[in-house]
């Protein structure tokens, strides 16, 4: 489903910005119906779209299918200009500072592989930014989650001990 309408982008950033916003609260932000709002969730949630509750974009229902996770080796005098100047580009969905192999990492979301090529262009030419290391992902095996953790602090919590 990557024909999503102005009325579902404003939505999608509605949740997004505020992931407990209630629909009548949703409908009125966005001038429209209740019953509008609540069709187009039913409609984002039914088709994939929004996942994990109704407040996770599924990037590759919409048409972002190729992500790609790029290690940056930055002149280090630079790191701040790299990182404001990543925090411009759309398709740059996180970025960690880290230690190792590298300075920066982030991880990118394409259309294709000519949109992603046009993106690392366009990350090679910030400055301070020195080469670029990137690996594609290929499946989703495991998303990003904090579940099992919580679970397991609150395992420790309820044992006596």
């Amino acid at each position: 489903m990557n024909q999503l309408d102005a009325t579902d982008l404003a939505l999608l950033l509605e949740l997004i910005a505020d992931p407990r916003a209630q629909i009548g609260e949703l409908s009125d932000r966005l001038g429209v119906a209740r019953n509008t709002a609540q069709s187009r969730i039913r409609r984002l949630l039914k088709s994939g779209v929004l996942r994990d509750g109704g407040r996770e974009v599924d990037l590759a229902v919409v048409g972002y299918d190729v992500v790609a996770f790029v290690t940056i080796e930055v002149s280090h005098r630079e790191l701040d200009g790299v990182i404001a100047a990543l925090r411009k580009q759309p398709q740059v969905l996180e970025v960690h500072e880290i230690s190792g192999r590298g300075d920066v990492w982030c991880r990118l979301a394409a259309r294709d592989v000519q949109h992603l090529q046009s993106a690392l262009r366009t990350v090679l030419r910030i400055r301070g930014v020195i080469r670029t290391e990137t690996s594609l992902a290929l499946h989703e095996h495991i998303p990003y989650r904090v579940e099992p953790l919580l679970h397991g602090m609150a395992k420790r919590k309820s044992t006596p001990g």
